[in-house]
């Protein structure tokens, strides 16, 4: 509950504060939204922030430091996909609990925009499906630092850094130069987490380059899940050599 409400309550100040600018823009349009999709912008990613869960999660790094991960190793399940499992049950969850009040309170204030075009919903689906495999594993690799550095202050402080920028969380990643925009989209599964869906969501491209987001976004969570299986493998040998 406290969650939410602080969420709430910064989606009133974002949502002020980018449709001031839009104000102020030519035409009321800005970086290609137009005021009532800025305002879905500003209320289904305040919602979507809880459901991707871009901060917080600590628990592998702290098995790590413990020992008890030794435990992790010994299921017949990898833990990888152990705690992938158990991250889209908590996601599901927090789409009934964080997004949907979200969400509610939004449009009660502000005047939003709706999906114009049918594919846009089962879309939107898949891509906050994908936002939130691709969170885990960047997650996942953040923790899985501690294998070799047992604290991970250093890394979740330039992850805490690096992914509101780079997601869009603070302000929509359209309203980049596009010289900054198309390399940080292509390069960094960043943009993916967070700025992907909810473009899919406002509609702010035309139908093929919606499907065109989602697509990278799958390429993204392919390479993600990928890498964290490679850093885990690496990991358990690192454990072996040392007599863990």
């Amino acid at each position: 509950m406290a969650g939410a409400f602080t969420n709430i309550v910064f989606g009133f100040l974002r949502c002020y504060l980018l449709l001031a600018v839009a104000g102020a823009a030519a035409a009321g349009r800005v970086g290609g939204y137009g005021q009532t999709q800025l305002a879905t912008f500003v209320w289904a990613g305040q919602g979507l922030l809880a459901v991707v869960l871009l901060w917080g999660w600590t628990e592998l790094a702290e098995r790590i430091r413990t020992g008890d991960v030794v435990g992790d190793l010994l299921r017949p399940v990898a833990p990888v996909s152990s705690y992938l499992a158990t991250d889209l049950g908590r996601a599901g969850y927090a789409l009934l609990a964080r997004f949907l009040p979200v969400v509610l309170v939004g449009p009660m204030v502000f005047a939003v925009y709706l999906p114009h075009r049918w594919p846009t919903v089962p879309l939107f689906a898949v891509s906050v499906l994908l936002a939130v495999v691709i969170c885990f594993g960047c997650r996942y690799l953040v923790n899985a630092t501690a294998y070799w550095l047992h604290d991970i202050r250093g890394s979740m402080i330039l992850w805490t850094l690096l992914s509101g920028l780079g997601a869009g969380l603070y302000f929509p990643l359209r309203f980049l130069p596009t010289a900054v925009l198309v390399p940080l989209w292509l390069f960094t599964p960043l943009p993916s987490i967070l700025q992907a869906p909810l473009d899919v969501l406002v509609e702010r491209d035309p139908a093929p380059v919606q499907f065109g987001l989602v697509g990278i976004q799958a390429v993204w969570a392919a390479v993600i899940l990928l890498a964290c299986r490679v850093v885990q493998r690496r990991a358990e040998r690192r454990l072996v050599v040392q007599g863990g």
